[in-house]
């Protein structure tokens, strides 16, 4: 009965699956879960229901998910974004409506009590999240659900920033965080998921589902330019140009530019090996 699919996006457990997976994968009950959003600024998936389980990835505000179950303070949840199934804090969601309007175009913003910078501050929103401006109030817009934003940190929801590796070298600095898809932590293909999703591109979250998934395969190293992704079994960087790589990475523990020679020795030597394969990608007109 059951057929070999990714777990990362398979929302099916022995006990409990998705019921439009009924009669494709083996579970003792089906649901048609419900849809949410997430409402705290970022929240971690995990990959148990516990909050010492690895992190697998991070959904910001905005995110729209499918919710099957709710259970002990967790949520088990599809991330509409990208596929990817895992565990949410319960306390992250909220209702699905309204969707959002804007997001966030700043590195980071704060959510205010007021239109007014000298109020403490509520909480920060990340470069990516999402949420539904009410008004227009001077220089801030008012959140659904209360808070205001100040409006120069913000685009249209459909906005495009089409320099993705541009939105990628905004973020040299950042900490590594396996899991991290915020400007406050980055793994490596979260940096590439990102920066892609302010283009307007979808982009799966992990690196061996961006190799199968993302543009067109190159024939090597040669004539590398800005934006090309080059891959490692477990590892992806970005071009600048043709000589220079941006990549989130463990030996530096943040998103750093380095030589893509210098990167290749060293990662060839001393972790993932052998780069696998280079790809382009093409935005549309």
């Amino acid at each position: 009965m059951s057929e070999t699919r990714d777990p990362r996006l398979t929302p099916a457990r022995p006990d409990l699956a998705d019921s439009r997976l009924a009669g494709v994968v083996a579970a003792e009950r089906y649901v048609a879960g419900e849809p949410a959003r997430v409402m705290a600024p970022s929240a971690p998936l995990r990959r148990a229901p516990r909050p010492e389980a690895g992190l697998d990835t991070e959904a910001v505000r905005g995110d729209a998910v499918t919710v099957y179950e709710i259970r002990d303070g967790f949520a088990w949840v599809q991330i509409g974004r990208d596929g990817y199934v895992g565990y949410l804090p319960e306390t992250a969601l909220g209702p699905a409506d309204p969707a959002p309007t804007h997001r966030v175009a700043a590195l980071r913003t704060f959510v205010y009590p007021a239109p007014d910078l000298k109020r403490p501050h509520l909480a920060h929103l990340s470069l990516g999240a999402a949420f539904a401006a009410e008004a227009r109030e001077g220089e801030y817009w008012r959140l659904a659900g209360g808070g205001y934003v100040f409006a120069g940190h913000a685009v249209p929801l459909d906005a495009r920033e089409p320099d993705f590796a541009g939105t990628a070298e905004r973020l040299v600095g950042t900490p590594y965080l396996w899991g991290g898809r915020t400007s406050l932590g980055l793994d490596c293909s979260g940096l590439v998921q990102l920066c892609l999703e302010t283009a307007g591109l979808a982009c799966p979250r992990d690196a061996d589902q961006q190799e199968r998934g993302l543009g067109e395969a190159l024939p090597g190293l040669d004539g590398l330019r800005r934006g090309d992704l080059v891959f490692w079994k477990g590892h992806v960087g970005l071009m600048l140009d043709a000589e220079r790589l941006i990549h989130a990475n463990g030996y530096h523990m943040a998103v750093a530019v380095e030589p893509l020679s210098q990167a290749v020795e060293r990662i060839a030597a001393k972790s993932y090996g052998a780069v696998t394969s280079t790809r382009r990608l093409t935005l549309k007109a």
